[in-house]
């Protein structure tokens, strides 16, 4: 499970330009010349791992030579104080990558472990766990790739791979016609072959919906037993996704509702960084550095 090195080496070179600036003055000022180096990227809590492939691309793109002896790999599961990657090049551009590096590292880890975790509260139920476009700007590829690899699938990617009717459509085109009628339109004006998906805040809206032949109704902020009754009156003739206050301590319940998904913006936008820490020392030698 990759992302297109073209989208790692973009992300890279960004967050390079960011926190480099027009140069590391500290390093440059303390290093005038390479300094053979070793150092230790570590798990300081359990976590799945997310960003190994961006921590190697900071490096390398700071110094080509540069190896990696040691490294787990992306979507491990990993134990507190197990060693995640280690680098072994000219110290100064491990030290001007560090940052850069640990930030990937530490925030796709957050989104993997966060969804990982969710996954696992639902294990046993047929409901699959879905991202959102609640993603940080420029990042979406990385960060729904993370939540593959914490398990979960993603929803759309873009606005072109879907088609969904949300609340704010629907404000739209109220006054000329009903959700019945939007769907049906949605079906005569929607490319070959996708789904028809509309948002749905009530069990009367539950009912247009599938008078208009929805494909899946999406129940916004309903609760466990909102959705126990959408989930019956639907009787299998639409999926159902939820999506609105889904937490870690009610997943479950909506998995137990009934839903076919789940959606949930947290995972992108609300995940904690997890704890990853860097260590580094210098080589006893310069025939060890290469």
């Amino acid at each position: 499970m990759t992302v297109p090195a073209i989208h790692i080496r973009q992300a890279v070179l960004t967050a390079l330009q960011e926190d480099l600036g027009s140069g590391d003055i500290t390093t440059q000022s303390l290093f005038p010349t390479p300094i053979p180096a070793r150092a230790e990227i570590r798990a300081q809590e359990p976590l799945t791992l997310a960003g190994i492939a961006l921590a190697k691309q900071v490096f390398r793109e700071l110094d080509p030579q540069v190896r990696f002896p040691r490294s787990r790999e992306d979507g491990d599961t990993v134990r507190p104080d197990a060693v995640i990657l280690t680098c072994i090049g000219d110290g100064r551009c491990l030290l001007q990558g560090e940052r850069t590096a640990l930030n990937f590292l530490q925030h796709l880890s957050g989104i993997a472990t966060l969804t990982a975790k969710l996954c696992q509260l639902i294990k046993g139920y047929p409901a699959i766990i879905l991202d959102t476009r609640k993603t940080t700007p420029g990042l979406r590829v990385l960060e729904k790739w993370a939540v593959r690899l914490g398990g979960a699938k993603n929803h759309r990617h873009t606005l072109s791979e879907g088609f969904l009717i949300k609340d704010n459509h629907l404000a739209l085109l109220r006054s000329r016609l009903s959700i019945e009628q939007a769907c049906r339109l949605a079906r005569q004006r929607a490319p070959h072959g996708l789904r028809i998906s509309i948002e749905a805040e009530s069990l009367r809206q539950v009912r247009e919906a599938l008078q208009g032949g929805a494909d899946i109704i999406l129940l916004d902020n309903m609760t466990p037993a909102m959705v126990q009754e959408a989930v019956a009156l639907v009787g299998g003739r639409a999926l159902i996704e939820v999506s609105g206050g889904v937490t870690v301590e009610n997943v479950r319940q909506f998995a137990e509702a009934g839903a076919d998904f789940i959606s949930i913006g947290m995972l992108t936008h609300s995940a904690p960084a997890v704890n990853i820490s860097m260590s580094i020392e210098p080589l006893r030698t310069r025939r060890s550095f290469r």
